[in-house]
């Protein structure tokens, strides 16, 4: 793993075969004539935004993002598929950039309708009218439903609308379907529309008919190999729903030290041995993206075998009993999350989700594609 520039034994790898195969398992649910837009926001996933969409560039139909500046980025580096602007634009000076990049923007608000009207653009937009139908968080009220669709359609600054809601609950028991018969209520020709609904979730919860997922789907964490249910419902994990992951955080043992019954390990002593055992140190910590509150719970694989953190993950480093390892030395390899150890599960021991693992890698981790 030595590395002439960056010697420090740590590094990410990225699996293009897995990131296609989830991309593949996904398009597989769509209902019949759907299409799906990868969701690649916040530099996609932390796995990085050009190399997700070059390996998915020929396996979807398109992206789903949240910046201009990675939407232009992408626009440059010669992406032609349709990318969609998730919240929209922020101010009217943007609408522009918009119509010349050939972006899609989300309206989720009256005053976007307003400034749309007031706009010269070079070419008409395809909007989502974002419709509220129990996340409340962005989107119309449904009482407004068909009044704001109306005055979209007809805009000449606008060339086509698709009727858009996101799911709360789809990775639990109470499913998508009250959100469903709200909209139903409040617009009974709804299914006569372009309609965009489903996330990972939904996705895999099947069964693919569009009036559940809508025409055009918006997958996100599965095409990245973890599960949207995380790692609680064996029937659900990453490996249940044949998921594969994309990203693997490798290091290896950097120091090894011979505890005493009732020697501590790391800041404030958080772990005491029990029993004489051997703990190894590990070139990783929270200035990594490992999570801190992982201590004294979070899985780890060290030599393919797996074991525990014990004690407070430090900024650099953290520490891990090898007492059932005694093959472990300095250089053996650890695998922090990945191949062998899904992401969902150091997740759940450090109260989070691989969402946040992801996202919080840092950029002094060196990060390599390997296939």
């Amino acid at each position: 793993m030595n590395h002439c520039l960056n010697p420090r034994p740590i590094i990410a790898e990225f699996s293009g075969r897995a990131l296609r195969h989830n991309a593949q398992r996904a398009m597989a649910q769509l209902p019949l004539g759907g299409q799906m837009l990868a969701v690649i926001k916040a530099d996609a996933y932390g796995h990085g935004l050009i190399e997700v969409a070059q390996c998915l560039a020929t396996h979807v139909h398109g992206f789903a993002i949240l910046e201009l500046a990675a939407a232009r980025r992408l626009r440059e580096q010669g992406f032609k598929q349709p990318i969609l602007m998730l919240e929209g634009f922020f101010d009217p000076s943007e609408l522009p950039a918009l119509s010349q990049l050939g972006l899609s923007t989300v309206i989720h608000r009256d005053d976007q309708i307003d400034a749309l009207a007031q706009a010269s653009l070079d070419q008409p937009l395809d909007v989502f009218l974002k419709l509220n139908t129990g996340m409340n968080r962005l989107g119309f009220p449904l009482s407004k439903a068909i009044s704001a669709f109306e005055r979209l359609r007809a805009l000449p600054q606008v060339r086509s609308v698709t009727v858009m809601t996101h799911f709360a609950d789809a990775d639990n028991a109470r499913g998508t379907a009250w959100q469903l018969k709200r909209l139903d209520d409040a617009w009974p020709a709804i299914a006569t529309q372009r309609l965009s609904f489903a996330n990972s979730a939904a996705l895999l919860s099947g069964p693919a008919k569009r009036e559940l997922l809508g025409d055009i789907t918006r997958p996100g964490i599965m095409l990245y190999g973890a599960s949207p249910w995380g790692a609680g419902d064996s029937a659900k994990t990453a490996g249940a729903l044949d998921l594969q992951p994309v990203m693997t955080l490798k290091s290896q043992i950097i120091g090894v030290q011979q505890l005493a019954a009732g020697e501590r390990v790391g800041y404030g002593g958080s772990f005491v041995a029990e029993r004489p055992m051997t703990v190894g140190v590990v070139a990783c910590g929270y200035a990594d993206g490992y999570p801190r509150h992982a201590g004294n719970q979070a899985p780890i694989l060290v030599n393919g075998i797996r074991t525990q953190v014990i004690g407070r993950v430090s900024m650099d480093m953290l520490c891990c009993d090898l007492s059932a390892i005694p093959e472990a030395s300095i250089g053996t390899p650890v695998t922090l999350w990945g191949r062998g150890l899904p992401a969902d599960e150091v997740a759940e021991a450090a109260g989070t989700i691989a969402y946040e693992l992801f996202c919080a890698l840092t950029a002094r981790v060196p990060r390599v594609w390997i296939d």
